[in-house]
């Protein structure tokens, strides 16, 4: 009998169920099996040594494991980091086991169980002033439209109101599904912009779009007074790059306003921050500085429904940090919001490809068909016409139609 084997690629429970159904499971071995096809690898970082050595005791009894320097017992380290590596199925187990330990271990097991939770159903709408984007049905393009001197790719692209708005009105009829103004340049190195430059350059044309658009307009600023009278001006989301840190009025703003956010990370501003972009361990410090915006967001009362995280790729991060945050992109997930990426035409492209900046739409493209593969769902872009197809088309990749094939 000739045997032909090959590896499944599972990386989700409807990949786990097609795959299981393909073969003639019933739906109750369906429900049963799936999450056994489904391994898991959780980082733990804190941990006590005691509890360290309790969770290496529970994995092994379920036949998971649990990854640490040492012995994890109580001679060492009075903390120590600890992977845990198991199938979704045994990962909930422990979990249960858990809920009966001492220490801290039962609030760890809601924690590991909202983790899974995310990993397997990641949120998928995106509350933006009066209406819901649904992220689940197609991937979310932003257009840009820099209204600015000197931005790095499309700098005095739209001298005029009236270029600008049909820039926007064509970037609408090429699939965009939110129009993103921005009114000063954050490219790295650009000068500062007062706030009534700002405001003269991006009023005239958000009003020049009133009643116009069918989609939404997002403001890309960090100055709070900006961002009242965009919004005051018809703007439903706000983009800002500094995460609320650069203006402690941003929060009450976005709030009072009831309008959608994207929290951005970044190290400094414009200005400073390509000075310093080296770090000791990129992903949990650029998580841990969303993590912290979240928590101003929370306190100035805007709901968590409202807001997108974006890791801020090119702001304050090498050639080799953006590649890595990429590559890493579906960690950003333990957030429990929605990831926007923007990589267009960035110089981290540039880099790669050797090529200028009207030659970075294929290196573009690229990365936005691997960040969603990676987790993301909304995409800031120059190019909407091109990135609307990449997106679909990678989107129909790994989100295949149910039914036989």
């Amino acid at each position: 009998m000739a045997c032909y084997p090959r590896v499944l690629s599972v990386r989700s429970p409807a990949d786990a169920e097609r795959e299981l159904a393909a073969i003639g499971l019933d739906p109750f071995s369906i429900r049963n099996l799936g999450p056994m096809m489904l391994h898991r690898l959780i980082l733990l970082e804190g941990i006590g040594s005691g509890e360290a050595h309790i969770l290496k005791q529970e994995t092994r009894s379920l036949g998971a494991t649990a990854a640490m320097a040492g012995r994890g017992g109580a001679i060492g380290p009075a903390e120590v980091p600890v992977i845990l590596m198991g199938t979704d199925k045994q990962l909930r187990r422990l979990c249960a086991n858990l809920t009966q330990q001492a220490f801290g271990l039962p609030s760890l097991s809601s924690d590991i169980l909202r983790l899974l939770d995310l990993e397997n159903d990641p949120p998928r709408r995106w509350k933006a002033g009066r209406r819901t984007l649904d992220l689940s049905r197609r991937p979310c393009i932003m257009g840009i439209l820099n209204v600015t001197p000197d931005s790095f790719s499309d700098g005095n692209s739209y001298p005029t109101v009236a270029k600008a708005v049909e820039r926007a009105l064509e970037m609408e009829q090429e699939g965009a599904d939110i129009i993103d103004i921005g009114g000063e340049s954050t490219r790295p190195s650009a000068r500062p912009v007062p706030h009534d430059e700002e405001l003269r350059r991006v009023i005239p044309v958000l009003e020049g779009l009133a009643g116009r658009l069918k989609i939404p307009v997002s403001i890309d600023t960090f100055k709070s007074v900006v961002a009242r009278e965009a919004i005051a001006a018809g703007a439903e989301i706000v983009n800002d790059i500094s995460g609320l840190t650069f203006d402690e009025g941003m929060a009450e703003v976005v709030a009072a306003a009831d309008a959608g956010l994207v929290l951005m990370h970044t190290r400094g501003t414009p200005a400073e921050m390509q000075k310093e972009t080296a770090y000791g361990s990129l992903i949990a410090e650029v998580t841990a500085a969303l993590r912290s915006s979240l928590a101003l967001a929370e306190a100035a009362g805007i709901e968590q429904g409202r807001i997108v995280v974006d890791p801020g790729i090119g702001f304050g991060k090498s050639v080799e940090g953006n590649l890595e945050i990429l590559r890493k992109l579906s960690e950003f997930s333990v957030l429990g919001r929605p990831i926007m990426v923007g990589t267009s035409r960035k110089s981290f492209i540039g880099a790669v490809l050797g090529s200028p900046v009207a030659e970075r739409s294929f290196g573009t493209a690229a990365t936005v068909a691997l960040a969603l593969v990676n987790g993301a769902s909304i995409f800031r872009v120059h190019d909407v016409r091109e990135m609307r197809d990449v997106a679909d088309m990678a989107m129909a990749v790994i989100a295949p139609a149910a039914g036989p094939h």
